[in-house]
């Protein structure tokens, strides 16, 4: 069940990490002082060892399995929807951001490791989780934008974009 549910995800993360780009604004584009590029949301930076331009689709959902999906260990939160907008998150900000928010939002100790506090914090949370995340979510990709605008102000629309992905 769970990995029917991370290919779901993953499919709808890659509606938003689709295809090769070589953006020299992206630092994520940049191996050392080499401009490789980015395919399929796997960057050069983040996968140092892996041949960016010739990825395929089924190993860069390997490498979504092994890198995100099973580190942030979302087996157990009730939401589907959650899961997505996690593992969105973390596919697009770093495992330890998505993670922290969701602990910070659910009002446990932020400690970047989804445990079995955090799953019943967020399972249990006193509101509407996924539309609070949400909320949190759009208020971070804002604050980039605004702080650093030559950087990030023209990532804000696909940002949002992402966030209003839905599983079903």
């Amino acid at each position: 069940m769970m990995y029917e549910l991370f290919e779901l995800c993953v499919s709808k993360v890659l509606l938003h990490e689709a295809g090769f780009q070589r953006n020299p604004a992206d630092r994520g584009n940049w191996r050392g002082n080499k401009l490789i590029g980015t395919k399929y949301g796997i960057s050069a930076r983040a996968f140092p060892n892996e041949d960016i331009r010739n990825l395929t689709v089924q190993r860069a959902k390997e490498l979504y399995y092994r890198y995100y999906w099973t580190p942030l260990n979302v087996e157990g939160i009730n939401n589907a929807e959650v899961i997505l907008q996690i593992l969105d998150f973390a596919v697009n900000s770093g495992k330890g951001l998505a993670i922290r928010k969701a602990q910070r939002l659910a009002s446990v100790k932020a400690d970047g490791k989804i445990g079995n506090i955090t799953r019943t914090a967020i399972n249990n949370y006193c509101g509407n989780f996924l539309r609070d995340y949400k909320h949190t979510r759009k208020i971070y990709y804002e604050y980039l934008a605004d702080k650093y605008p030559n950087k990030y102000k023209w990532s804000l629309n696909g940002w949002l974009q992402r966030i209003d992905t839905k599983l079903f």
